[in-house]
């Protein structure tokens, strides 16, 4: 691999994005673009690590390659964030909404990698999102939004471009994993 990469990775909420993300860091050293949001922090959520966690007038401050706005919050990926990754390692990851996903499509399909997570039974996303310590009313909402639904399958924009792993049980989505970037990394 002699060009930058970028894994992406999508999928609706609860479907364990940022559970491959970090099985990526801890597995491969693939260190993950940190995003921006103007959503306040969950309890074990701290800035610079999660997301740079921003108020309404710092998140214009910012140049985006996507930006969206997501169960009344707004986030986004920096184009100095993603070179600030890429001055580190050649391939990096990122989590994304697929409408975000779309937006790097098309911006730059060459050095994409997308990874689009999927469960086979959406009902496993709501008791997803409360483990992860989600208030209920938020899950309520967040599982009722236009967003949530369109995330719950593969965009046709992205469809070319996407692997899907249905990740129901962690040690087939591992192997999943691993084997993708096998294929990938050997190209």
């Amino acid at each position: 691999m002699n060009t930058n990469k970028l894994l992406i990775i999508t999928g609706a909420s609860g479907t364990g994005k940022t559970t491959v993300s970090d099985y990526l860091r801890d597995t491969y050293g693939i260190a993950r673009v940190i995003t921006h949001t103007t959503r306040p922090p969950r309890a074990n959520e701290l800035n610079g690590r999660d997301y740079y966690f921003e108020t309404e007038a710092s998140f214009v401050q910012n140049h985006y390659i996507e930006s969206v706005s997501y169960a009344g919050y707004h986030y986004g990926s920096s184009r100095e964030a993603l070179q600030r990754a890429w001055q580190r390692r050649r391939l990096v990851s990122l989590i994304l909404d697929t409408k975000g996903a779309e937006s790097y499509a098309q911006v730059m399909p060459q050095q994409l990698i997308v990874l689009y997570l999927a469960i086979s039974d959406p009902e496993i996303l709501k008791e997803r999102l409360e483990r992860r310590g989600d208030a209920p009313a938020t899950i309520k909402q967040r599982l009722a939004s236009a967003e949530s639904q369109r995330d719950l399958q593969v965009p046709a924009a992205l469809q070319p471009l996407a692997h899907v792993i249905v990740n129901d049980h962690w040690t087939s989505t591992k192997a999943a994993v691993d084997q993708l970037l096998k294929n990938e990394l050997c190209q």
